[in-house]
């Protein structure tokens, strides 16, 4: 399990990379898709600006493209290596992942790219704490 004040938890959990306190997204769920854009201004708890700057988040669409060809090459390798399906299966398969995890390679994106940018302050949880 990823622990708090870990990089990684913030990018699978979607949690403020700066706090790890509550999630960026108004909604958790990534799948209800008119609100899978949605994001908070600010965190509640430490008051971090998420939008950092206006199109901040087009920068993870390169991101999104390096995640996309992760779930790509997994989808080949499940369907082509391990259960010796035919080219085109595999590619159908592809296909159906990318729809299937969209969302999540999306949300995924967006918070490997922000955490690039903001770091998690441990100062931050302890004067929430006082």
């Amino acid at each position: 399990m990823i622990k708090k004040g870990n990089k990684l938890y913030s990018i699978f959990t979607g949690a403020c990379p700066k706090c790890h306190q509550e999630s960026m997204y108004s909604n958790k769920n990534p799948y209800i898709l008119k609100d899978v854009f949605k994001i908070n201004d600010t965190c509640s708890h430490c008051g971090t600006k998420y939008r950092i700057e206006p199109s901040f988040f087009y920068g993870s669409m390169y991101v999104s493209y390096g995640v996309g060809i992760a779930f790509a090459v997994a989808a080949f390798i499940i369907s082509f290596i391990f259960l010796g399906s035919s080219l085109m299966t595999a590619f159908i398969a592809i296909v159906i992942t990318l729809i299937v995890f969209g969302p999540i390679i999306m949300r995924l994106s967006r918070n490997i790219w922000i955490n690039l940018f903001l770091h998690y302050d441990k100062s931050m949880v302890k004067n929430q704490n006082e």
